[in-house]
């Protein structure tokens, strides 16, 4: 079911959460990761002014869901919490970020 095995980079993945701060946002996010046997290798988070912002790193190696599952779950999440929540894999991240 894990389609990050196969794919350049491994199978790490990077999530990131904006939106405004508010109670049980990383707990919100940490949980949907245990439930589904995603490993939590990283996290950084910090209020800018009034925003939340968080940049997780987390291990797909033994996930119980694949990838877009993933994301949809944390989308989902992210609108009951009225954040932005997305996850990508490393190597897309990297991509789109490289200056």
């Amino acid at each position: 079911m894990n389609h990050l095995k196969n794919t350049p980079g491994g199978n790490r993945i990077v999530i990131t959460v904006i939106g405004p701060d508010r109670v049980g946002i990383i707990a919100a996010v940490s949980n949907i990761l245990a439930e589904k046997s995603v490993n939590i290798l990283d996290i950084n988070q910090t209020i800018m002014q009034e925003f939340f912002v968080m940049v997780l790193v987390a291990d797909m190696a033994t996930a119980a869901v694949d990838l877009v599952s993933l994301k949809d779950l944390l989308a989902k999440r992210g609108e009951d919490l009225q954040v932005r929540i997305d996850a990508q894999h490393e190597d897309v991240f990297n991509f789109m970020h490289r200056i």
